[in-house]
């Protein structure tokens, strides 16, 4: 089995990132000279993905135009939240109702993708079909992070995920997920943390550990230092 559909999440506010983000939307801030969405399509076409369903929101005619004018080698249908956001969750249903596919490989454009989380990513996926999952997360150890304010996300214990006092692994922004677990979602706006937690009580919220480095960015300050090292 494979995944031929990619989402990616491009309709928040990125708050932390003001004043850049009062007139720019985050996925196109730029670092090493291309936008984080165009890093991202990037990385999406290389794992060979056949299409890509991006949602928006906020400023959504300046992403809108950015896909138009670059004319990528992949479909890319873009999706809008309608009147009102519909958060991390909401955003994800909205995008996958209108699709035949089981399973979504999803990005957040605000990690930095480099070609080298190919090889995990592939690997994530393999796992995912061979254990018969419903979600996995990629995650990384905490000491890995260019931002070390993170306090961490989750403990992994045999690529499986909990909540614990400590927490010593970071969500990457990447995972892969099963339609089917939309199905008791009642509410159209909601975090996919909810359903991370629904998971996390079944003892099935799986994780996969990358070993790469893991440059995200969280806030205005984190942007302005990863622009002076990279």
């Amino acid at each position: 089995m494979i995944i031929n559909t990619a989402l990616i999440l491009c309709a928040g506010f990125g708050k932390r990132l003001n004043p850049l983000t009062l007139k720019m939307p985050k996925p196109l801030l730029i670092v090493n000279d291309i936008t984080l969405l165009e890093n991202t399509i990037n990385l999406v076409i290389k794992l060979g993905i056949k299409k890509i369903k991006l949602n928006t929101y906020y400023l959504e005619e300046q992403i809108k135009d950015f896909v138009k004018k670059k004319k990528f080698e992949i479909e890319i249908e873009i999706i809008s939240d309608g009147e009102k956001i519909l958060d991390t969750g909401g955003g994800i249903f909205n995008m996958i109702q209108s699709s035949n596919d089981e399973d979504f490989i999803i990005f957040n454009p605000d990690t930095i993708w480099s070609l080298n989380y190919l090889k995990a990513i592939n690997e994530m996926e393999d796992f995912y079909f061979s254990k018969g999952m419903e979600n996995i997360l990629l995650v990384v150890e905490k000491n890995l992070s260019f931002d070390k304010n993170f306090k961490g996300d989750f403990s992994l214990t045999k690529n499986l995920l909990q909540k614990e006092s400590i927490n010593n692994y970071i969500y990457t922004g990447c995972q892969i997920i099963n339609k089917k677990r939309f199905a008791l979602i009642k509410n159209k706006s909601f975090s996919v943390m909810e359903i991370w937690n629904n998971l996390i009580s079944e003892k099935k919220l799986f994780g996969f550990e990358s070993k790469d480095k893991f440059l995200h960015i969280t806030n205005l300050e984190v942007y302005n230092n990863l622009l002076k090292n990279n």
